[in-house]
């Protein structure tokens, strides 16, 4: 699997990363183990997991995991912080206290003294960015992560975080959710990204799993639409418009001989901009065909077609 640099940093990552968004809730440790020993046989490194995931289940499971068989210089691991969970639910709390103590935990559940990246999961409207920026500074002082980043930031709050960061710890990457189906970022995120050397590392490439075809008909019984805790999470992407574009994809993978998941992954696997992709998975079946993605780079026939049909509306001011 190839790997690439994030951003304008030294950092070098796989280009898909392991999404764990569904480890020790709707996938046991039996399943993950299969899954992580797949990804790193196909030669990836990237574990992308968050304190919030399972609330705190799925780092505990990453943790488990790398303690047993897989050594922790074989894989890269992010977390994420700014999700503070109360007795009415989780709440976004991006302030230094919470946000130390949240990598903290983290490293315990992990059972490993740094992370390779940290991200702060959400922009926080009521904490100063220049708060939240010396939380990550001091994490990498500290030694307790070794690069830092933002993930689901408005781009002028990636750009200010980014730009006070001049002379600390920089700012290396920006995890967003980016796909055939959510283009958005790149109105204005991207350009930021770019001008700013940050790395953009694509969450749901696949849609929320839209993009592999599988409610082209119908919902599978063992699909997230169908589980009572995602299927809000998958339902936006039911449109007629969304379903135009699965049938592109489709229509695309039936004359390339791959599956949908190949094809909608090499799309966003070509885009200059992403860092690395995570691709996430009940079982360690669904996740197969992505993992062989990157063996098959897409005619730039495809890859024009595929971008006209899905082009992001532009307007005032990204376009006069």
């Amino acid at each position: 699997m190839q790997r690439r640099k994030v951003g304008a940093t030294g950092l070098e990552v796989s280009c898909l990363g392991l999404g764990t968004m569904t480890w020790s809730r709707d996938t046991n440790e039996d399943e993950a183990g299969a899954q992580l020993d797949a990804f790193l046989d196909a030669g990836g490194t990237l574990i992308d997991t968050a304190a919030s995931y399972a609330d705190g289940g799925s780092e505990a499971l990453v943790g488990d995991l790398i303690g047993g068989s897989v050594a922790r210089s074989q894989v890269q691991i992010c977390t994420k912080a700014g999700i503070r969970r109360t007795k009415d639910g989780g709440i976004v709390d991006a302030s230094r206290d919470s946000l130390l103590d949240t990598l903290d935990a983290s490293l315990e559940r992990l059972g490993t003294d740094h992370v390779d990246l940290w991200l702060v999961h959400v922009f926080d409207s009521s904490t100063p960015l220049e708060e939240t920026l010396h939380a990550l500074e001091i994490a990498v002082n500290s030694g307790r992560a070794r690069y830092i980043g933002v993930s689901n930031f408005p781009a002028w709050a990636t750009a200010a975080i980014a730009t006070l960061a001049t002379g600390r710890p920089a700012i290396a990457a920006t995890e967003m959710e980016y796909s055939l189906l959510q283009r958005g970022i790149e109105r204005e995120v991207v350009p930021a990204a770019e001008a700013l050397g940050l790395g953009v590392i694509a969450w749901s490439p696949l849609g929320r799993g839209v993009l592999t075809g599988k409610y082209r008909t119908a919902i599978p019984a063992d699909s997230r639409a169908a589980s009572e805790h995602l299927a809000g999470f998958v339902e936006p992407y039911f449109s007629e418009r969304a379903l135009a574009v699965v049938d592109a994809v489709a229509t695309a993978a039936d004359g390339l001989g791959i599956s949908p998941q190949e094809v909608a992954l090499g799309w966003v696997l070509a885009q200059d901009h992403v860092s690395s992709a995570i691709v996430g998975a009940r079982t360690a079946a669904q996740l197969e065909p992505s993992l062989t993605a990157t063996d098959y780079p897409l005619p730039d026939a495809i890859l024009d077609a595929l971008t006209s049909v899905t082009e992001p509306t532009f307007g005032y001011p990204e376009r006069r």
